[in-house]
């Protein structure tokens, strides 16, 4: 995916005149004026099909172990896909990209399942999937990533600038329709899906290793 910066005028501080931009890459984030994370999100969803598809002759090397596939996956595919998630905000349609790309991935890698039954070969379901590979999903890892960044900022100095940023009201005017969830939000659904019944905003307490 090509990023076009498009100009859009400029901000001037005291003397100091800066150009103005809708979007601009930083520390390999996108960044952009509506604080929305799709255009970054579908950058690295290409990115990770990219390395897919670069490593596709491993996947298929009948000569190469699933185990040592799958950790390929965990350790180049996932951490592109991962990248900066501990502050960063899922839709749903986010999270349904997400898993179906990680998959598309483990079907390939796992390869197809004898039917005794049907006397036939078949793909694996979603449940036998999750069965085989017994490790937490890429939305469970992103869940995990952002309870670890928490608790970090949690136990920081109130002045801290990443504390402070945690819990800025900007009182901008909300969009139409239905707002987006905030950190805090993430977070709490993070601690209800993956069972962290000690995750309390407010709090210094997570119920993850980090």
């Amino acid at each position: 995916m090509h990023l076009t910066v498009k100009k859009i005028g400029h901000l001037k501080i005291k003397n100091y005149k800066f150009e103005r931009v809708e979007n601009f890459k930083y520390l390999g984030v996108i960044l952009n004026e509506d604080n929305n994370n799709q255009i970054d999100l579908q950058e690295r969803i290409n990115n990770a099909n990219k390395t897919y598809l670069m490593l596709q002759h491993f996947f298929k090397n009948k000569n190469i172990s699933k185990k040592l596939k799958l950790r390929l996956k965990n350790t180049i595919i996932d951490k592109t896909l991962t990248y900066t998630s501990e502050t960063s905000t899922l839709t749903k349609r986010d999270r349904k990209q997400l898993n179906i790309f990680e998959r598309k991935v483990y079907r390939r890698i796992l390869g197809p399942l004898y039917d005794t039954e049907k006397e036939n070969w078949r793909i694996l379901t979603n449940k036998e999937i999750y069965a085989r590979v017994k490790k937490p999903t890429i939305i469970e890892t992103i869940g995990l990533n952002r309870l670890r960044w928490f608790g970090r900022v949690q136990r920081m100095e109130e002045n801290r600038i990443p504390k402070r940023v945690l819990y800025m009201n900007l009182g901008t005017t909300r969009l139409r329709g239905r707002p987006r969830n905030s950190r805090q939000d993430e977070v709490r659904e993070d601690g209800r899906i993956l069972g962290g019944e000690g995750c309390c905003l407010g709090h210094t307490r997570v119920s993850v290793q980090d």
